[in-house]
């Protein structure tokens, strides 16, 4: 398992890990359906929602690791679905 924001980064979902805590504390990202924190345990098989900005990404946790190059971080997570939100 791994904090949330840590894997957000290491999986380079998030350019930094400070910005990863925000998104998080802000609940703007669900674990398996509930609203998660920075310090929220992930682990394989994991759904993750994320709301960036008018974007919301689905992505499934595929796999951990401490450090992943930019050929490897793609390799953490496999992408659901990603879809534009139009604010009201």
């Amino acid at each position: 398992m791994m904090r949330l924001d840590k894997y957000l980064k290491v999986s380079r979902l998030v350019k930094r890990r400070t910005l990863a805590k925000e998104i998080s504390d802000q609940g703007r990202i669900t674990v398996n359906g509930v609203v998660a924190k920075a310090g929220t345990d992930v682990k394989e098989s994991d759904e993750l929602v994320i709301r960036f900005g008018q974007k919301v990404v689905t992505i499934k946790v595929t796999g951990l690791s401490e450090h992943a190059t930019k050929e490897n971080a793609k390799g953490m997570y496999e992408l659901i679905k990603e879809e534009k939100v139009s604010e009201i």
